[in-house]
């Protein structure tokens, strides 16, 4: 097991590796980066939802909250964006805490609907308080990080900062599920009561999970702002929420490398299908349904099950074999 998991960590540095020296296209550079800041928003939501069993519809709005206060500080008040970051995660943690006290004494739909009502709050003041966040036409000139003097101000030097911030978070969390903690959030999905039985301060276990979620969305957030130097009220609306939801459904409930898996599928899929025009979103939407019916636990146990399947085949094909030669 511990082999296996040395073996994930050195391909995904080894594939970062490669990715960063092979590749010389922007373009291809930055949807990297952005699969990178998806899967961040991702393995967040899926702590929350597919470990914990905790619905949230609103998740863009804590993505919104540290894209915004890390945008305002840096280009209204001049504060330099490493510290801009830093603020932007107690701001998106601090409100996810204030949220989460109310919310999270609802279960199942309700839960669902209050954080959806969250986020559509979030959604309408950031095109409101225009003196602040620009209104609807969004928030420019916001700066890059800087690091030793060096401007990270390009795809390629982006490229290492925000994969490294990746490696980290899933890291971070692939410890956090196999901890006590970890053990507990299972226990919790599976039933709050029987946790509650057996000890578990349920109430206090959703609170930290949701605002460790919500931190690692401000993260994604601040890392968003200062990749595109510009961002809008519709880059964090209800939509992307449940886009977000798909991504965690569909990489697999429950599993951290899913959530990369899932965060890359759904960050490259609309890319691929522009070519189709006005049939892309048909397209789209029969994928995600092929998945759905023939992988339901995601695609990582999709393709982990094809592959048992395969290999017990093949021992199947050589007992016979070796049976009939005797």
């Amino acid at each position: 097991m511990l082999t296996g998991l040395l073996n994930r960590w050195l391909l995904l540095a080894l594939t970062c590796l490669a990715a960063l020296v092979t590749i010389d296209n922007d373009y291809y550079l930055s949807l990297l980066n952005f699969i990178g800041i998806h899967t961040l928003l991702v393995v967040g939501l899926n702590l929350l939802m597919g470990y914990a069993g905790q619905i949230s519809l609103g998740h863009a709005a804590f993505y919104g909250l540290g894209a915004y206060t890390s945008g305002i500080l840096t280009t209204t008040y001049g504060v330099n964006p490493w510290l801009a970051l830093l603020l932007g995660l107690a701001v998106g943690s601090l409100t996810a805490f204030v949220i989460g006290i109310p919310a999270l004494k609802l279960r199942g739909y309700y839960l669902a609907m209050a954080t959806l009502g969250f986020g559509i709050i979030v959604y309408i003041v950031l095109n409101e308080a225009q003196s602040w966040t620009g209104g609807p036409s969004g928030l420019s000139g916001i700066p890059s990080f800087s690091l030793a003097g060096l401007a990270l101000d390009t795809p390629r030097r982006l490229f290492a900062l925000i994969w490294l911030m990746v490696g980290l978070i899933l890291a971070l969390s692939a410890n956090l599920v196999d901890s006590r903690l970890g053990r507990a959030l299972r226990a919790l999905h599976d039933s709050e009561n029987a946790a509650a039985s057996l000890g578990v301060n349920t109430g206090r276990l959703k609170l930290i999970i949701f605002v460790w979620s919500a931190l690692y969305a401000a993260l994604a957030g601040s890392l968003y702002a200062h990749t595109l130097n510009f961002i809008a009220p519709g880059s964090f609306g209800f939509m992307f929420s449940i886009k977000l939801v798909t991504m965690v459904v569909v990489g697999g409930m429950a599993s951290i490398w899913g959530s990369l898996l899932g965060a890359a599928v759904l960050t490259i899929l609309p890319e691929l299908l522009v070519v189709f025009h006005d049939l892309e979103v048909v397209i789209f939407g029969a994928i995600l349904m092929v998945v759905m019916i023939f992988m339901p636990r995601g695609l990582v146990r999709g393709i982990l099950d094809i592959w048992e399947q395969q290999k017990r085949w093949r021992q199947g094909r050589l007992s016979t074999g070796g049976r009939s030669a005797s």
